[in-house]
């Protein structure tokens, strides 16, 4: 009984993986299945778990649509630069509350940390209303710029773990060889912190690629709508038949990067993770 007992388990941890796997894998079955369906079989009364002769006709709909294209450009486009100034900043944060001592770190620290249980949607009006002071609503600026500041407190905090585990010895090295922070930051500390910097910048890319509400409030015109703003819109453009293949197909074409991201980031997500925990 002792030799079967792990062998049980196993299998039953097995068993439980792969149950959650599948329910978990669900929606992404059903979406895809839906964008291969012809217009019929997706307002059917009944439940059709797989198309009868699979059509790509709504991804030829879909791609022919300058609307839909000029959304996958937009969000390209806000996406790599808010990544880039997000990520370019939350970096120098964590250096600054890792690497460097100053009056009133940890205090600064605990404030920023403080900043994370303020809900979001109770920044939603004053932030608004700042950037229409600004005269920034129709623009990408309210949902690029803010990024360059160091948004993201957890973010934060996840680099700066990592950043601490790095021995304090080759900071001091560096120094006795004439080297400056900016020197420090960028040659020896980033390249030791390549896994946790590939775990904030694939958490940022996801947030920023499956942002809805903040373009949706500032951008307002059709012509800077991202993707994710688009696809909705696709919903109300006909309430009496929905156009399910069509708009499954864009979320499908939506999601496709995502899943690229996760394919090649996933061994950098773990390992991440892992450092980042070690220690405070």
């Amino acid at each position: 009984m002792r030799t079967i007992w792990p062998i049980l388990k196993r299998l039953g941890l097995y068993f439980l993986l792969t149950g959650a796997t599948v329910v978990m894998s669900f929606p992404l079955f059903w979406m895809i299945s839906s964008s291969l369906k012809t217009l019929e079989e997706t307002n059917s009364a009944g439940i059709i778990w797989l198309p009868k002769v699979p059509t790509l006709a709504a991804y030829i709909s879909i791609l022919q649509n300058p609307d839909f294209l000029r959304s996958y450009f937009n969000s390209v486009f806000y996406t790599t630069l808010a990544l880039m100034g997000t990520l370019f900043s939350i970096a120098v944060v964590a250096y600054a509350f890792s690497r460097i001592q100053w009056p009133g770190r940890n205090f600064v620290f605990f404030l920023m940390l403080a900043t994370m249980m303020i809900p979001p949607q109770a920044l939603i009006v004053p932030q608004y209303v700042f950037f229409n002071k600004l005269k920034w609503i129709g623009t990408f600026n309210p949902i690029i710029l803010p990024g360059f500041f160091a948004g993201g407190a957890a973010m934060v905090f996840l680099l700066r773990q990592a950043m601490a585990q790095i021995p304090k010895e080759l900071d001091e090295s560096a120094f006795v060889d004439g080297a400056n922070h900016i020197q420090i930051f960028w040659e020896v500390v980033l390249p030791l912190v390549k896994a946790p910097l590939a775990t904030v910048a694939t958490f940022l890319f996801v947030g920023l690629w499956n942002s809805l509400l903040a373009p949706l409030m500032y951008l307002q015109t059709v012509k800077l709508y991202t993707l994710p703003v688009y696809v909705a819109t696709l919903y109300n453009i006909n309430l009496t038949v929905q156009q399910w293949p069509t708009i499954m197909a864009a979320a499908v074409l939506t999601t496709v990067p995502l899943m690229v991201v996760f394919f090649f980031a996933q061994r950098f997500i773990l390992d991440g993770v892992v450092v980042s925990g070690l220690k405070g």
